[in-house]
């Protein structure tokens, strides 16, 4: 999974999971910075595929910010034995707090089955991003305040883990928070998107977006 993130020219991408980085190439040629949650390949393997792209383009552009874990860049760095991040990416650590463009970007530890950094933007947009993570008080002082929760509820039916999100409680920490709007990602094949959206629904009042591949959406 993944997303792009474009503000007044300034473009941000969020995650770069199996098959993201073709459909990002295929929309922009090159990007302002990069961030991405945790070390999980549904969330960082495309990042190799965006590096490559850049380390043999024709014109090789200036280093781009990229805020990962440690573990994130080692795990990435280990699928490119030849070819360093270092020359493509100038690598900030998460959790932390940083400019980058119009924001200011911070990463807060959120609970997960490994090291990940929730994502909050603070600035012309209030926007946090949970990427894979289980509901808890982090994660509640992540979203409060925010426009915008990008959650994603991976987690469905049967017992609730603490490592992993429910639809129903990405709407209960986007009421708490005060967002006015909620979307749902990291739905998996065969994944009730209807159903998730009731879920959040039953907890949370505001909008409502179940995400899609390729979805536009206007912040």
């Amino acid at each position: 999974m993944g997303f792009l993130l474009e503000w007044a020219g300034f473009r941000l991408v969020l995650d770069l999971g199996w098959g993201t980085a073709t459909r990002l190439l295929d929309l922009v040629t090159d990007v302002d910075a990069v961030a991405v949650t945790h070390e999980h390949p549904d969330h960082c393997a495309d990042l190799g595929g965006l590096a490559r792209a850049r380390y043999f383009a024709a014109e090789r552009g200036p280093v781009v910010p990229l805020f990962t874990t440690p573990g994130t860049a080692a795990r990435v760095q280990a699928m490119e034995p030849t070819e360093a991040l270092s020359e493509v990416f100038a690598l900030h650590e998460l959790p932390g707090t940083y400019p980058v463009g119009p924001f200011g970007l911070s990463g807060a530890l959120l609970p997960h089955f490994v090291p990940h950094a929730g994502v909050r933007l603070s600035g012309p947009l209030e926007m946090a991003y949970s990427g894979d993570a289980g509901a808890g008080a982090e994660l509640d002082a992540l979203a409060a305040g925010a426009s915008v929760l990008i959650a994603g509820v991976t987690h469905g039916p049967g017992e609730p883990s603490p490592l992993l999100l429910r639809a129903g409680e990405a709407g209960a920490c986007a009421a708490r928070a005060g967002v006015s709007r909620l979307v749902l990602t990291h739905f998996w094949p065969g994944s009730d998107r209807a159903a998730a959206v009731a879920e959040a629904r039953a907890a949370f009042g505001g909008e409502i977006i179940a995400a899609e591949d390729g979805m536009v959406i206007h912040l």
